[in-house]
């Protein structure tokens, strides 16, 4: 993985030259009403829902909105890194995103 690519957190292996990829963590927890979902390597984006596939639907979308928003600006992404350790109740979701 080059420098440029660590610092876009982009999957090793992605073409830099196609769509960037980027490592979105979740955690997930079980609470009142519903799930809360939380990408945890990236800060400010936090949804609840129903259950945790819905959670996840909504999370995914608003990981690229504010991605794609920031680079469009030319501002530079608030990656958290390293990220917090799971908690008691919390299950971790990676999920690769596609800009």
């Amino acid at each position: 993985m080059n420098d440029s690519s660590r610092d876009l957190n982009v999957n090793p292996g992605s073409d830099p030259v196609g769509v960037p990829v980027f490592n979105c963590v979740v955690y997930t927890s079980t609470v009142e009403g519903g799930v809360r979902a939380k990408v945890m390597n990236f800060a400010g984006i936090e949804i609840t829902a129903a259950n945790e596939r819905s959670a996840l639907s909504q999370i995914v979308p608003a990981f690229k909105q504010r991605i794609a928003e920031l680079m469009q600006a030319g501002e530079s992404l608030p990656w958290i890194d390293p990220v917090p350790e799971l908690q008691p109740g919390e299950q971790q979701r990676l999920i690769p995103v596609h800009l």
